[in-house]
């Protein structure tokens, strides 16, 4: 862990009405220590890497007003409880906790430390000093399905995914509903992987698919190297998280961008000046959350200008990655013409559209 000197708090200043009006005190900014917990290395090019982005980008808005401190590779459960507390214990004044499975280690140091701000990553259960946030990658998947949906000659699209939950599970779906918006014949293969960052079993989940007759490559992993093994077998693949194209810059048609820097720097301040508020938080493409990288110079200009009408009505809201009608993988009519599932029940979604191949892990 990269530890940070402690703070030291600055005089609180008072604003002086003009024109004879009555003065009142203003909200002065205090410095901060602020403290970062990731699943995986920073170096991962993937989900760290993006939220340590958004950490450095904390330190270059607000310069020495604020102190950052980070732990990686630090496994959900037990472990993530004694770090999330030690930091708790050692003056930072917010923590941002960034994986699924730290949600309830952040929730039980939170009762233990009531004057600490805590914001937990992909989260959904909240409290008196813990915000959650989260970001609409399956909106990013969505367009990206789209463009696979172009690309393939194989009708085959392979997805590498972490663990069942429904995060994952509606990129699956979102994915699915792009390409087959597109392109009715194609569908998704999906290989579980049971780990967000673990470039060898990445890998040869990418060969895996490969050898099954796919062509294009999604993932909702961390590492690299299923873009690496893409590049190898002569097959398209789009990165996670981050641009990945210096990996595989003859493979990778596009990725999904995920950008923490404008929520830290916004929430890092109101700790600063005195307006934090536990919030729930679930940005997108408009709010910036959620972005597309460069496309490739070998993807077809005509794909390219479909991907970016699709993104700008994403931003207007004439599209909806889960917009009926939507059938589930038996074949069911359950979301019917022009009606849109709902957040709450994108939250807990568990079930696969039609289009995937393959069983969806219990």
């Amino acid at each position: 862990m990269k530890r940070r000197h402690f703070l030291k708090p600055i005089a609180l200043g008072f604003l002086a009405a003009s024109m004879g009006l009555t003065s009142v005190s203003a909200l002065a900014e205090k410095e901060v220590k602020a403290g970062f917990v990731y699943i995986g290395p920073i170096g991962d090019h993937g989900w760290s890497f993006q939220h340590n982005q958004g950490r450095l980008a904390v330190e270059k808005a607000l310069g020495d007003k604020v102190k950052t401190t980070y732990v990686e590779m630090v496994p959900e459960g037990a472990d993530a409880e004694r770090v999330i507390r030690k930091l708790a214990s050692t003056g930072n004044n917010i923590i941002f906790t960034t994986s699924f499975g730290y949600m309830n280690p952040t929730l039980k140091v939170a009762k233990q430390f009531p004057n600490v701000k805590f914001e937990h990553a992909t989260g959904y259960k909240m409290a008196k000093n813990v915000g959650v946030y989260s970001a609409r990658f399956y909106e990013g998947r969505y367009v990206m399905g789209q463009v696979a949906g172009k690309m393939t000659k194989s009708n085959v699209i392979g997805y590498i995914a972490s663990f069942p939950i429904p995060e994952v599970i509606r990129g699956i779906n979102a994915t699915v509903q792009g390409l087959k918006s597109v392109n009715p014949d194609a569908t998704v293969k999906v290989v579980w992987v049971n780990s967000w960052y673990d470039p060898g079993k990445e890998g040869d989940a990418a060969k895996a698919l490969i050898d099954q007759g796919v062509d294009v490559i999604m993932q909702h992993t961390d590492s690299p190297a299923p873009l690496q093994v893409a590049e190898q077998r002569g097959v398209y693949a789009v990165g996670q998280a981050s641009d990945m194209k210096a990996f595989a810059p003859k493979a990778q048609i596009s990725a999904i961008i995920d950008d923490w820097s404008g929520y830290y720097i916004k929430k890092v301040k109101e700790t600063m000046n005195g307006t934090w508020e536990p919030d729930n938080t679930w940005g997108g493409i408009k709010s910036g959350m959620v972005g597309i990288a460069p496309f490739a110079d070998f993807v077809p200009k005509d794909v390219v200008a479909m991907a970016e009408k699709t993104i700008e009505d994403i931003k207007s809201g004439a599209v909806n990655p889960f917009q009926g009608p939507i059938k589930d993988q038996s074949g069911k009519l359950v979301v019917a013409k022009g009606q849109v599932i709902p957040d709450k029940e994108l939250l807990g979604m568990n079930w696969y559209v039609e289009g995937v191949d393959g069983k969806l892990p219990k």
